[in-house]
């Protein structure tokens, strides 16, 4: 299970525009967590500490923990509404999970097996074309990576989605195309060769 970042937030007990203003006044992001079978619940989050989640990136898709005066809520930011000048947040909502929620997340990579690789070996340079893999998840048995072999890999070999075992209940975002992951490229004297060996030919 990967681990969940935890982001602070405290319960808001008046609701509309004047207690959205109030809540900015004092230094906070309004925002509503909803869904899960539960009431609404308004909140505030630090301005700041938003700001920093946000600068961050992939916010809006990955699994956050937001914890609302002690009290722990599993949830996705499902919007996040912004000053038309500043764009700065002013409004922030988050849809609460249950544990057979299924979600999409940016999952990590990990390659294994770089020392059986004959193409590594040989020279040969990996190119990761994704650093990870948006994949729907249950919310409950969210993986902390994605692995993928490299063991028996050649020079020019590409790395493709139908390659890859995923994890048990996971199933990549993208269902259209066999996308690329990753390659094995030759390193650049390999290559410098193969370019003059061409054009020698042509010649």
């Amino acid at each position: 299970m990967a681990e969940t970042p935890v982001l602070e937030a405290v319960a808001r007990g008046g609701v509309g525009k004047g207690a959205a203003r109030q809540s900015r006044r004092e230094g906070y992001v309004p925002g509503v967590i909803y869904g899960g079978g539960q009431e609404p619940q308004p909140i505030g989050v630090k301005f700041n500490v938003l700001l920093k989640e946000l600068k961050a990136g992939r916010f809006l898709s990955k699994l956050i923990n937001v914890k609302v005066d002690g009290t722990d809520n599993v949830v996705v930011c499902r919007g996040v509404q912004r000053d038309v000048v500043k764009d700065l947040p002013v409004h922030i909502d988050f849809l609460r999970l249950t544990e057979r929620t299924r979600i999409a997340l940016h999952i990590p990579i990990e390659y294994v097996n770089r020392e059986k690789s004959p193409g590594l070996k040989r020279g040969g340079v990996l190119t990761e074309v994704r650093h990870d893999l948006e994949l729907f998840v249950t919310a409950g048995n969210i993986p902390d990576k994605v692995t993928i072999d490299l063991a028996g890999t050649e020079i020019n070999d590409t790395i493709h989605i139908s390659h890859v075992v995923l994890p048990a209940g996971a199933s990549p975002v993208i269902s259209d195309r066999d996308f690329a992951i990753a390659n094995i490229q030759a390193p650049s004297g390999l290559r410098s060769e193969e370019n003059e060996g061409g054009e020698s030919a042509e010649g």
